[in-house]
C-alpha cells in the first residue's frame, strides 16, 4: 500500500477488546501497512508485564481480582488496563533519527506532549516527572507509555485513566514504582467524564503534535446498554412466506431491541423501499438444481445456501456447487442480517466431516467452501469439526482446494489454533459491516475481535478473505474505510453485495446500492492490491469463490 506521509490519520475508537485481538491487530498492521494508524480502545481487565517486568511487582494472584496476567513484548515493568481507561496504540513510521536510528526516547516525549495537551483541554494541568516517564499530576501519574519499534515502526502506546477502577493498581506495583499514586482524570478533577470527549481530544492533538493534515474516523457506538449485547431474540415461525422468489419464515413487527441498537448506531429507520429491478432473482427450478437439492437431503447435510436464503441458490446449484455448512443449522448469535435458524443448537453430529467430503467427491469439485453456524455452546465454537471436516476432504480428495468461513470461536487463540494448523487453502472470516453498524447488525460479535481473527490467519500463512454487507445504514466513507482496514492487515481477497432482508423482524434496508456503486467501490478495493475483488449487487461471501483462489493461490504443475 502507497504511504500517505503524515498526510492522513486513520483513527478507530474500537470500544472495549480484548488484550491479544489488540495485540493481533497492532501486528497485522505492523507487518502489512505502511499508513499512520491510531487504534483508541478499553481493555476488560488484564494485567501487562514489559520486557523490564519483575514478577514480585504482580503482588495477586490476577484471576482472584477478576484479571488476566499477560506478556507483552514493550518496554517497562507491570502495569493494568480496564474499563475506564483509554489505551492508545499508534502503528506508524518513525522519521526522526539519531545516530542513524530512530530516535524511540523523542518518540516518547511526543507521545507524552499528546496526552498533557488532553489533560489540558480538561482543566487538569500535567507534566513529565524528572527519571520516569509516563504523565504526571504532581507526584500521581495518570497515564502509562510502553512501546516497541521494530524495523522503523511503533507498537503498544499509552494508558490514559480516565476513570477506571483504582484499586486494581493495588495488586502491582505499577511500572515498578513504589512510592508514587495512581490518579485518574476524574478522581482529579472530581467530575464525570465522558470518554467519548477524551477520544475526540486525543485524537486531535495526535494528529497535531505528529503533523497529520487529515484525520480519518471509523468509531463502534460509543454508548450501548449491556443487556442490549445480548444476541437477536427471534421467535422461530413454522409457517412461510413468499418474499419475491424465494421462501422465507413468516415474521412480525421488528423486535424493540433491534430498533433500540438502529438509534444508538443513529440509523433511522425509514419507510419500506420496494427491491430494485437488478436485485430480482427469478427461480431456475432445472434438472441440476433438483438434483442437487436431494443429493443434500440424501447425504444429510445444510448448505448456507438454503438456511440463510442465499439469492444465488439458482445460479450455483444450476451449476453444481455449494457452500457446505458444518456444526448443524442453528446457530447461537441471532445477527441482525441472517436468517439462520437460532433455536437451541442440537449435538454435534461427528459423522458429519465424512458426509460432506463424500460430496465434495460425488460433485466432483475442484473447490470446496465450507462454513458453520455460530457454536458458542461449545468449548473451542466448533474449531474441530473445522479441522475434521479439512481432513476428511483431503483425504478423499486429495486435489480439491478448500476454503473455510468460520464464525470468531469467541477469539479464542487455541481454537483459532487449531483450525489454522488444519491448513485450509483460503481462511474466510467475515468483518460484515462498518465499525459503526457492528453492534447494531451483530451484537455478540465485534469489528476488532474480527479483524484480529483475520490477522492470527495472516500471521499463521493462510490466504485470508472477507466480505461486507452494503445497504444497512452505512456511509460510502465508512465502507471504504473498512474496505481499507482489511487491505491494511494484509486480507487477500474481498467480496461485497447488497443486504437483503430477510423479515421484518431483521435490519431494514436502509439503501439500495446500484451497480455503479459497487464497481466504484470494487475499483477502490483493486487499488489498494487485493488479490480479487467480487463487488456486486448479488455477491456473496462464496460468490465465484473458486476465481478467488485461483487468484490467490500458486500455481502447482502436475507431471
Amino acid at each position: 500500500m502507497t504511504s500517505n506521509g503524515r498526510g492522513r490519520l486513520h483513527a478507530r475508537w474500537l470500544g472495549r477488546v480484548e488484550y491479544t485481538d489488540a495485540d493481533a491487530l497492532q501486528r497485522a498492521l505492523h507487518e502489512h501497512s505502511t499508513e499512520d494508524h491510531l487504534l483508541l480502545l478499553e481493555h476488560p481487565p488484564v494485567y501487562t508485564m514489559g520486557s523490564a517486568a519483575k514478577p514480585e511487582h504482580v503482588l495477586v494472584d490476577p484471576s482472584s481480582v477478576g484479571a488476566r496476567l499477560v506478556r507483552a513484548d514493550r518496554g517497562g515493568d507491570v502495569t493494568y488496563h480496564g474499563p475506564g481507561q483509554l489505551v492508545g496504540y499508534p502503528v506508524m513510521s518513525l522519521s526522526e533519527l539519531r545516530s542513524g536510528m530512530r530516535d524511540v526516547v523523542a518518540y516518547v516525549r511526543r507521545i507524552e506532549a499528546v496526552v498533557i495537551a488532553t489533560l489540558a483541554d480538561f482543566g487538569i494541568s500535567a507534566g513529565r516527572h524528572d527519571g520516569f516517564t509516563g504523565v504526571w499530576v504532581d507526584d500521581t501519574k495518570v497515564a502509562a507509555i510502553g512501546v516497541r519499534v521494530a524495523r522503523g515502526r511503533t507498537r503498544h502506546g499509552f494508558a490514559l485513566n480516565v476513570d477506571p477502577d483504582l484499586s486494581m493498581f493495588e495488586h502491582i506495583v505499577p511500572c515498578g514504582i513504589r512510592d508514587k499514586a495512581v490518579g485518574s482524570m476524574q478522581s482529579i478533577t472530581g467530575r464525570p467524564l465522558d470518554m467519548a470527549d477524551v477520544v475526540e481530544s486525543v485524537t486531535a492533538n495526535f494528529a497535531r503534535e505528529f503533523g497529520h493534515s487529515e484525520v480519518e474516523r471509523a468509531d463502534v457506538v460509543f454508548r450501548i446498554a449491556p443487556s442490549d449485547l445480548a444476541a437477536f431474540s427471534r421467535e422461530p415461525q413454522s409457517e412461510s412466506v413468499a418474499s419475491d422468489d424465494v421462501s422465507v419464515p413468516a415474521s412480525t413487527a421488528a423486535p424493540v431491541r433491534m430498533l433500540g441498537r438502529l438509534a444508538e448506531a443513529n440509523v433511522v429507520v425509514g419507510p419500506k423501499q420496494p427491491r430494485p429491478e437488478w436485485m430480482k432473482v427469478r427461480a431456475r427450478l432445472d434438472g441440476d438444481f433438483v438434483e442437487m437439492k436431494q443429493r443434500m437431503r440424501r447425504l444429510d447435510l445444510h448448505t448456507v445456501c438454503e438456511e440463510a436464503g442465499c439469492p444465488n441458490i439458482f445460479e450455483c446449484w444450476s451449476d453444481r456447487t455449494a457452500t457446505f455448512m458444518i456444526l448443524g443449522s442453528r446457530c447461537t448469535r441471532a445477527c441482525g442480517f441472517c436468517l439462520v435458524d437460532t433455536r437451541k443448537p442440537l449435538p454435534v453430529d461427528l459423522d458429519e466431516p465424512v458426509r460432506v467430503a463424500a460430496a465434495v467427491v460425488e460433485l466432483g469439485l475442484a473447490h470446496a467452501v465450507i462454513t458453520c453456524v455460530a457454536r458458542d455452546d461449545l468449548a473451542d465454537g466448533g474449531a474441530a469439526m473445522f479441522a475434521a471436516t479439512i481432513a476428511a476432504v483431503r483425504a478423499a480428495s486429495p486435489e480439491t482446494t478448500i476454503e473455510v468461513l468460520i464464525s470468531d470461536c469467541k477469539g479464542d487463540p487455541d481454537a483459532l489454533a487449531a483450525i489454522f494448523a488444519a491448513r485450509p487453502d483460503v481462511l474466510n472470516h467475515n468483518l460484515e459491516t462498518v465499525a459503526r453498524l457492528q453492534r447494531a447488525a451483530r451484537p455478540s460479535a465485534g469489528y476488532a475481535r474480527s479483524l484480529g481473527v483475520l490477522a492470527q490467519a495472516k500471521q499463521a500463512g493462510l490466504v485470508t478473505k472477507s466480505g461486507l454487507i452494503a445497504g444497512m445504514g452505512e456511509t460510502d466513507e465508512e465502507m471504504r474505510a473498512a474496505v481499507f482496514d482489511l487491505r491494511s492487515i494484509g486480507v487477500d481477497l474481498l467480496t461485497v453485495g447488497q443486504y437483503l432482508q430477510p423479515t421484518d423482524r431483521h435490519l431494514p434496508v436502509a439503501r439500495w446500492w446500484t451497480p455503479d456503486d459497487f464497481e466504484q467501490l470494487g475499483a477502490y478495493a483493486r487499488s489498494l492490491g487485493f488479490r480479487h475483488v467480487e463487488s456486486g449487487p448479488l455477491v456473496r461471501s462464496s460468490y465465484h469463490a473458486r476465481a478467488g483462489a485461483d487468484a490467490a493461490l500458486p500455481v502447482v504443475a502436475f507431471d
